[in-house]
């Protein structure tokens, strides 16, 4: 079996949990060619026997807003540090009445509405995202939700807004209509660019609202959010291990070489 190392990136209300690893280490950051990633330190360790990676999306002081992430230095940096894969936090608001509150969504498609965003590694690269999201580490995702019985909706469509604002009820209901399941602001470029970098990449969404659309509900806000997250929290401490158990015990060997023979094919200039 192919040796596998975890990346996990932490995003909103995870910026700083280290809890999951086992005797965890700092290191400070190498340098990037797009510069400075979102900490200068992550947080290394052990889970479950396999080797981790763990970043702050939005810095160790959660004051890096998603339009100025810069999402191409973390991907390169998991890159350098040898990371076969990545796996995502974040958190979203529902654009469906089944897609509850306090559950998980586990991202299959997305829509990108972002702009302005730096979002390649290369000059030229034409990097196939028909399959953005891993389908494996999707089903694995799925399967530790239902060995906890947390809630999940699967292969959800995920609209990716520019931020830093929430959506208007006419672009919350836009979104419905184009049949997404969730809103947030960070999937995007962050996939793609680990497609670029030939890193095998899936992501937990944390749903804490119903961001404006549903009228018989709070809409989103930075306190609801908040509150939300902390009730959340501690499922997602037991999910990630869990996860990372199930990719723990597969065979990686063939995916990894598919994955970055595709990532080197689509580069025209590098």
């Amino acid at each position: 079996m192919g040796k596998i190392k975890i990346g996990i990136i932490g995003g909103t209300g995870l910026d700083a949990n280290v809890d999951i690893i086992k005797e965890p280490d700092k290191i400070d950051v190498p340098a990037t060619p797009y510069g400075n990633p979102s900490d200068s330190q992550v947080t290394v360790g052990k889970i479950h026997g396999i080797d981790i990676v763990i970043m702050s999306r939005h810095g160790k002081n959660h004051d890096v807003n998603p339009s100025k992430v810069n999402y191409r230095a973390n991907i390169w940096t998991f890159k350098q540090l040898g990371c076969t894969h990545v796996l995502a936090t974040t958190a979203c608001g529902s654009l469906q009445q089944h897609v509850k509150p306090l559950s998980f969504a586990i991202p299959d498609q997305y829509i990108d509405r972002t702009h302005g965003r730096e979002s390649t590694l290369y000059k030229v690269i034409h990097i196939p995202q028909a399959e953005p999201f891993d389908r494996t580490m999707q089903g694995m995702i799925e399967k530790a939700c239902k060995i906890n019985n947390f809630e999940c909706t699967p292969k959800a469509t995920v609209v990716i807004c520019e931020g830093p604002r929430y959506s208007t009820v006419a672009e919350s209901n836009l979104f419905r209509s184009w049949n997404c399941d969730v809103v947030n602001m960070t999937a995007c470029p962050e996939v793609s660019l680990a497609s670029e970098a030939g890193l095998i990449y899936a992501s937990i969404a944390m749903v804490t609202d119903y961001d404006c659309w549903n009228q018989d509900e709070t809409s989103v806000s930075v306190a609801e959010v908040d509150k939300m997250m902390a009730k959340i929290k501690s499922k997602i401490q037991v999910l990630l291990p869990e996860v990372i158990r199930l990719m723990g015990e597969h065979d990686w060997s063939d995916a990894i070489k598919r994955k970055n023979t595709e990532a080197k094919e689509a580069i025209m200039t590098p």
